[in-house]
């Protein structure tokens, strides 16, 4: 079977060391609030930016986690592939309506259709490179990566502060590049490397998950006092 695949860059190397020192800090800010650490005020701010991180880390592991096993579902031809795929997009709903509260309905309704697409193109993605249809492929490849500068730009208006937008530009194709070399490895049924990617799609979604919510809680500081 011919598999098209990309290898993760040197630069993608380096994005994904500065996600995990984003990480890092992201998790010294939780500690860190406007009130006395030793107040009653200051342990509820704590457990506020706590808890948000955590949801928020919880989301994007789930939108890794299930985009794995669609990728396993479509390699193996397993019976489970529809039901997997309706669980996946459900994610982009729940990441979607996980902003509302911050940015507005609509707002939330319009990451969530980006994220949507998001998914709907990376199918595309990896029945093209199942099937060994390197034209497909291609065309499929670059829709989804312009979908992940959408993504990108929509995050980065709402938040320039603290989503710069070659930031989110950089994290986006991180986590493409991360992903598609996932796929391929497992179509090529080279499962040791499949099983490293998973590794660097998780720690960098970590550290991704990190940086979003760690630049919720600094636009918003009020919500988490």
């Amino acid at each position: 079977m011919n598999v098209p695949s990309m290898k993760v860059t040197p630069l993608a190397r380096a994005l994904l060391v500065a996600a995990l020192v984003t990480a890092l800090v992201g998790a010294v800010l939780v500690f860190t609030s406007a009130a006395s650490p030793g107040t009653e005020a200051g342990r509820q701010s704590r457990t506020l930016r706590l808890d948000f991180h955590r949801a928020m880390a919880k989301l994007w592991e789930d939108h890794i986690t299930w985009t794995r096993l669609y990728i396993v579902s479509t390699a193996a031809d397993l019976p489970d592939r529809d039901l997997v795929g309706q669980r996946l997009l459900r994610n982009q709903v729940d990441i979607g309506n996980a902003i509302k509260p911050y940015y507005g309905n609509e707002a939330g309704e319009q990451l969530t259709a980006l994220l949507t697409d998001h998914i709907l193109i990376a199918v595309e993605v990896l029945n093209a490179a199942k099937a060994g249809d390197t034209a497909a492929f291609e065309d499929a490849r670059a829709r989804w990566y312009a979908n992940g500068d959408d993504i990108a730009a929509f995050l980065s208006a709402a938040n320039p502060k603290n989503w710069p937008l070659a930031d989110m530009r950089a994290e986006m194709r991180m986590h493409l590049d991360l992903t598609l070399q996932e796929a391929s490895h497992r179509l090529q049924g080279n499962y040791a490397a499949d099983i490293q990617d998973y590794d660097l799609v998780h720690e960098h979604i970590l550290g991704f998950a990190d940086l979003l919510s760690t630049g919720i809680i600094r636009q918003f500081p009020t919500r988490f006092r």
